[in-house]
């Protein structure tokens, strides 16, 4: 069994855009009368605008919100973090994931994006990486978002990879426990106890002790065949 693809997740992995989406939450969350802080965030991150937001009402106890409301605030929310995602630039990029990139692409592994942003597209394109990937799993045509599993199997759908012989990397619990719920090798960023490989940082990546973790995860899953 080998390595055909890498699924990346965006947020906090390609690029730290992380930050902007907690300060479009914290400008939001203070109009409906809510203080959020960083240590809160984090059960923001990996998730979408929909179960973020409501994640947010239910920290403040709201609940005379109506629907339309809540879409009022979630489109706000995303209009004031594609605003600041126009100063984005290549320098932006996360330590180690361009020199992954091209150690990929010269290893003929393909490169698929597993984001729930409906900005992804636009992020790579100021990021400078578009020409380097093979794919980008659009959020909208999935039913559920993470930690469901259904983002990365489109990821990997899309470049017409196996999950069994993909790896996807993720910085998020709900990003973890939906590549495992996929089937397939996580490498988590960060302190991420469930995945099968931990790296400290994203300039960790590196194939071959990937290709290694990879090989021993597949030894022993047969071994309990």
């Amino acid at each position: 069994m080998e390595i055909k693809a890498v699924l990346f997740d965006l947020d906090g992995v390609i690029a730290d855009t992380a930050k902007f989406h907690f300060i479009a939450w914290k400008e939001i969350a203070k109009e409906i009368g809510v203080d959020i802080d960083e240590e809160f965030n984090e059960q923001l991150k990996g998730v979408d605008r929909v179960l973020s937001f409501d994640r947010i009402l239910a920290y403040g106890n709201i609940t005379s919100l109506k629907e339309d409301e809540k879409e009022y605030y979630r489109t706000k929310k995303n209009n004031l973090y594609k605003e600041l995602l126009q100063g984005l630039t290549p320098q932006d990029i996360l330590p180690g994931i361009l020199d992954f990139f091209n150690e990929l692409i010269d290893n003929n592994i393909k490169i698929s994006i597993a984001s729930i942003s409906q900005n992804a597209p636009y992020i790579l394109e100021k990021l400078d990486l578009l020409d380097k990937i093979d794919g980008i799993a659009d959020p909208r045509s999935v039913n559920n978002s993470k930690p469901a599993p259904d983002i990365f199997l489109k990821a990997a759908e899309i470049v017409g990879v196996d999950v069994k012989n993909c790896v996807a990397i993720e910085d998020a619990e709900a990003g973890i426990e939906a590549i495992n719920k996929a089937g397939v090798f996580s490498v988590g960023v960060g302190n991420l106890v469930d995945a099968d490989l931990l790296i400290d940082s994203t300039s960790g990546l590196n194939l071959n002790i990937i290709k290694e973790n990879f090989k021993k995860k597949q030894n022993i899953m047969k071994m309990h065949v």
